[in-house]
């Protein structure tokens, strides 16, 4: 069983040990948590390519201390092109899952790092963008190890993305699945970065790559042009908030499920739980989930588009009411509608106690499968989420947000402690937030063990499409049979499930030690100087 690992000068926890690594050489080079996170992204865009991609979005929580945390909204909008009418003249009746027309929406990831880098070099950041990119084109050029989880998601979707153009080229041995600890080398890719690093990041957008981009896009037929690419600016704004009796989380506003998860802990901790992974805890977070999934499933989506105020959910009066509607000793019936995705969460924290919450993502394992063979992007599906119903609050209309299931998150704890946490997984996102947090900070549980514990999901996560309450084998049988008496639709997983989300977090203690934990159930881990 892994350890919480303590550092006193800088952290960084991924999902992919090389990212980790990446950040920490960030770090000791005397760079700051947002340039470190920057070398950690570009990295695991390269190394967890089934997870995430240069060609997805991503949304960060950036925090310094003494100062109130700021957010990055770098989702990108549909295509000026992507109307109803646009779909239905191709006789679909609801957007492709993968392919050309599922690569509807802007990649937003690139312009958070550059709007990040605009606020790193107000904290002094001196580290060229080259250096940041440094470790990211290497692994492009020189190879990438595939990972079991690489290898096992490319079989398990093969069919349906060895079609998608470009996809065979760049993931597949001659049309055969990549072997874990292969190399995997990534040209067009790597010269892609390149050129990022001499021209700068706006040339995703606005220079020469956005426009190899999109003729690339045009040919295979997405309807991305070069416009929507050149309209794209990433938004820094206030995120959402919820006072807890041991302090206050922040998490990512709309079009993010970040409210869910702020709800679920808000409405939990009025339930009076005392112990943890009990059938208290457990039956009294997948209630609360259901309560903050109801609000999410009917509200959440652009905030342009949005007819309430999402902080309105947060208010006391709201959440005691949310609580209220719990049965403490029945499930309520379900399911909801749900969602999947793909995704990296990462953190880091640096010597002066400056803090990152980072979410990348591609939605689906490889995102829509199109991979641009000019420049070895591999483009996101999140725009397949829109239905082509001009009535509903997802409706796909041009130039709108799709809803996200990305929520990074951040709490200040009243005794000092600063935390950041988060993982990638669909409806589990806010489940696992749920999960770490409510043990490491309401019930006194090691970091560590609060990220490695069996956890449980209510809905669909990675690569699974039922909507039963899963349960990881390593729970409590007693707590199990509990659970089924109380009503739930129980399917019980293997011990250590890739389904429960790659979950981490980092904590900045008042005495400047820095602790950190990364999910055993990913290729992560947690690198500390």
């Amino acid at each position: 069983m892994r350890q919480t690992l303590s550092a006193p000068r800088g952290m960084v926890s991924a999902p992919h040990h090389l990212a980790a690594q990446a950040g920490l050489a960030v770090l000791r080079e005397g760079g700051n948590a947002i340039e470190a996170m920057v070398a950690a992204a570009s990295t695991i865009a390269v190394v967890y390519p089934h997870m995430n991609s240069i060609g997805g979005d991503g949304f960060w929580l950036v925090s310094e201390q003494g100062k109130p945390p700021l957010a990055i909204d770098a989702g990108g909008r549909s295509a000026a092109l992507a109307s109803i009418g646009f779909y239905r003249a191709r006789d679909c009746s609801a957007i492709p899952s993968r392919g050309p027309l599922a690569a509807n929406t802007v990649a937003g990831a690139i312009s958070g790092w550059q709007s990040a880098l605009e606020l790193s070099s107000r904290w002094g950041g001196r580290l060229p963008l080259a250096r940041l990119l440094a470790d990211a084109r290497w692994y492009a050029r020189n190879g990438a190890p595939v990972t079991r989880s690489q290898h096992v998601f490319t079989a398990r979707f093969l069919e349906e993305l060895a079609p998608q153009p470009g996809f065979s080229a760049q993931y597949l041995d001659h049309g055969s699945v990549p072997q874990p600890e292969s190399l995997r080398r990534y040209p067009a890719l790597a010269n892609t970065l390149e050129r990022l690093s001499a021209a700068g990041l706006d040339d995703f957008y606005r220079g020469e790559l956005a426009a190899s981009m999109a003729v690339e896009l045009e040919r295979v037929g997405s309807p991305l042009r070069r416009d929507d690419l050149a309209r794209h600016r990433a938004l820094q704004v206030q995120p959402l908030s919820v006072d807890l009796e041991c302090g206050t989380l922040y998490n990512m506003t709309p079009p993010t499920q970040g409210l869910a998860s702020l709800m679920i802990l808000g409405i939990f901790e009025r339930l009076g739980c005392e112990y943890a992974d009990g059938f208290e805890h457990l039956h009294g977070i997948v209630e609360s989930t259901k309560q903050a999934f109801l609000v999410r499933n009917r509200y959440l989506c652009d905030p342009d588009s949005m007819k309430v105020n999402p902080v309105e959910f947060l208010a006391p009066a709201a959440l005691d009411r949310m609580a209220a509607a719990i049965d403490r000793n029945r499930a309520r019936p379900w399911p909801e509608p749900a969602a999947r995705g793909d995704t990296v969460w990462m953190g880091v924290c640096d010597s002066e106690g400056r803090m990152a919450s980072y979410i990348q993502s591609v939605y689906w394992e490889f995102g829509s499968g199109v991979v641009l063979s000019d420049t070895g992007v591999t483009w996101q599906n999140r725009g397949s989420s829109f239905l082509l119903d001009a009535s509903s609050h997802i409706g796909l209309a041009p130039g709108r947000k799709p809803f996200h299931t990305l929520s990074p998150a951040h709490a200040r704890l009243r005794d000092g402690r600063m935390m950041v946490y988060g993982t990638m997984g669909g409806d589990g996102q806010p489940q696992t937030q749920a999960a770490v947090f409510s043990r490491y900070a309401l019930f006194g549980k090691p970091l560590q063990q609060a990220v490695s514990a069996p956890r449980w999901l209510l809905g669909r996560t990675w690569g699974q499409e039922s909507v039963t309450l899963k349960l990881e084998g390593r729970i409590d049988p007693q707590v199990v049979e509990a659970l089924r008496r109380a009503g739930h639709d129980i399917e019980v997983l293997e011990d250590w499930s890739d389904s429960m989300g790659h979950a981490g977090a980092i904590v900045l203690h008042p005495n400047g030690l820095i602790t950190g934990a990364a999910d055993p159930r990913s290729d992560g881990s947690v690198a500390g100087c």
